[in-house]
């Protein structure tokens, strides 16, 4: 056995390669990091061009499910608020206007599609 203290050197060397380890695992965890953050990423992007373009025009139903409340456009704050709309094409929604289905009174409806009585 050697019973002489570690040179200076001998230690400097030994903190450089410690030194080296530990910058390594930290690198590791950081490509860990940046791989896993990529992958959420793309995740993303596919879920946003999978789903269906947003309706043009909705029909909010009464709480019975069966009464017509409103006719909306939509993109409309308050028919995502109501939680009972449902999709309807353009026709369908000139045709709820023209049974006297109102139109909403905040996106207008009817004046988006040229119904005005």
């Amino acid at each position: 056995m050697n019973d002489r203290p570690p040179s200076r050197l001998e230690l400097l060397h030994f903190a450089r390669r410690v030194v080296v380890q530990q910058a390594t695992a930290s690198l590791a965890q950081l490509d860990r990091w940046i791989a896993d953050e990529e992958r959420r990423e793309a995740e993303r992007r596919q879920s946003e061009e999978r789903r269906p373009p947003a309706p043009e025009w909705l029909l909010q139903y009464g709480l019975n499910r069966r009464n017509v409340d409103a006719v909306h456009t939509g993109d409309c704050w308050a028919a995502r608020k109501s939680g009972r709309c449902r999709p309807v094409s353009r026709g369908q929604a000139i045709e709820a206007l023209r049974q006297q289905v109102p139109a909403c009174v905040h996106c207008r409806p009817d004046t988006a599609l040229g119904v005005l009585d």
